[in-house]
């Protein structure tokens, strides 16, 4: 993959694991707020929030990925992203930095204990390495 230098992303946390958004992407961050649960829905979906006046579903990428829920803190946000003309809101641990990354590596089949169809790619940091989001993968709802 070639490596762009360019473009943007939001670099962000689960646990101990890094991971990155293109910014174009996202919407807003927002602070977690009052989630209303929607019966008979996937464990990861939480429910929907009220963003001014549009409702917004959303999605736990620590149940996505398989992880434990875990209490939110004054860190937790949402990253309210676009995908197909619908926002849809993502909560995660902490949101770290706005970055771009020198070099994007091809993801290998398995990312941890998450399958590599979520990502586009890896990207290489000086703090680490950064999995890449796939929002095509990630917010296909099954």
């Amino acid at each position: 993959m070639q490596a762009t230098g360019k473009e943007q992303y939001v670099e962000f946390g689960i646990e101990t694991e890094q991971y990155a958004i293109r910014i174009q992407d996202i919407h807003e961050v927002i602070k977690i707020q009052e989630i209303t649960p929607i019966p008979n829905m996937r464990d990861y979906v939480k429910g929907v929030i009220n963003l001014r006046g549009r409702i917004v579903p959303v999605i736990s990428l620590r149940s996505l990925f398989g992880l434990m829920d875990a209490d939110y803190t004054k860190t937790s946000r949402i990253i309210v992203v676009h995908h197909q003309d619908e926002a849809i809101g993502i909560i995660v641990d902490y949101v770290n930095k706005v970055t771009t990354f020198s070099d994007i590596q091809l993801p290998p089949e398995r990312v941890g204990g998450v399958t590599g169809r979520y990502f586009t790619g890896i990207g290489v940091s000086d703090n680490g390495l950064v999995g890449i989001l796939q929002l095509d993968e990630l917010l296909l709802y099954e």
